[in-house]
Formats: C-alpha cells, sequence, structure tokens
C-alpha cells in the first residue's frame, strides 16, 4: 500500500537479475536524462512530462555511475538491485523468452513461500534479505516485466527512456 496522492499502491524492492540490472545500464549508459528519479518532480506545464526547468540532460554513465544506481534510483526503489543471477529462482528477470516459460513464476512461489514460513526459516533460505520483498504478491511478481515494458513509454512520452 502507498499513501501518495497518485497512487495507492506500489512495488518496493523487487529484486531484479544482476545481469538484467546490468544490460539495461548498459543499453542507455550513452542516453540521455535529466533526472535520477523518475517517479516525480516533472515539469508538467505543457500536459507532457518534461525535465524540470534548469535541469540539464546528461548520459545515463553521470546520472547513474553503476548498474545498481540506475536499477534502484530511477523508480524510487520500486526495484532493488539482487547479486543473484538470471535463473537463481531469487531475482526477476525483465527479459526472457515467453515460449521458454516465465522464470519469475519461480520467483514468485520462492518469496510467496517464505512469507508463509517462520522468521527463522526465512534466515536460513537467504540471509540478508529486505522484508519489503518478502511481502512481495506473486501477481505482481509475475506481471512484472510486462510492467517494466510499458513503464517507459507512458513515463517518457516517446517510449525512450530519458527522451
Amino acid at each position: 500500500q502507498a499513501d501518495s496522492s497518485w497512487r495507492r499502491q506500489r512495488i518496493l524492492h523487487v529484486p531484479l537479475c544482476k545481469e538484467d540490472c546490468q544490460e539495461w545500464w548498459e543499453d542507455c549508459r550513452d542516453a540521455l536524462t535529466c533526472k535520477e528519479n523518475w517517479h516525480k518532480g516533472w515539469n508538467w506545464a505543457t500536459g507532457w512530462n518534461r525535465c524540470p526547468w534548469g535541469a540539464l540532460c546528461r548520459p545515463f554513465s553521470q546520472v547513474f555511475p553503476r548498474p545498481k544506481d540506475l536499477c534502484e534510483k530511477v523508480w524510487s526503489s520500486s526495484f532493488r538491485y539482487s547479486p543473484e543471477p538470471r535463473g537463481s529462482g531469487r531475482c526477476i528477470q525483465m527479459w526472457f523468452d515467453p515460449a521458454q516459460g516465465n522464470p519469475n513464476v519461480a520467483v514468485a512461489k520462492f518469496y510467496a513461500g517464505r512469507r508463509r514460513s517462520s522468521p527463522a526459516q526465512e534466515e536460513e533460505e537467504a540471509p540478508g534479505s529486505d522484508p519489503a520483498v518478502r511481502a512481495l504478491p506473486w501477481p505482481v511478481l509475475l506481471l512484472l516485466p510486462l510492467a517494466l515494458l510499458l513503464l517507459p513509454a507512458g513515463a517518457g512520452g516517446s517510449g525512450i527512456p530519458g527522451v
């Protein structure tokens, strides 16, 4: 649940697989952006989200020096950089071949199972994990890749992050 004037629910600290964060950063490192946090602070005077007055566009690699910075900051901590690799069943994969099945189903089941387990069992399964991640409902985890594809187009107007 979110206590916000513009939404009632949100995702928070969803673990993204390290390769996905790294590839996202690599793909966007030379693109331009004027903001670190894309959830708020835009200039809406024209009816479209534009950079705040006086904000300079800079390459992603300057705004987000590391992949972790991009993944954790661009959407207000919606995501968390996970050290876990794709296929581990412990992190969300942003990109996958649907014909091969959705690897995020295993992730949703893992965190849903941990939610029902005792705190002692949770520590044994994944030490140092974030309580916010344990509370994620599995439908959110399953729909996350689709949301990631749709959000930049709605947030940036052009469908190209930072433009």
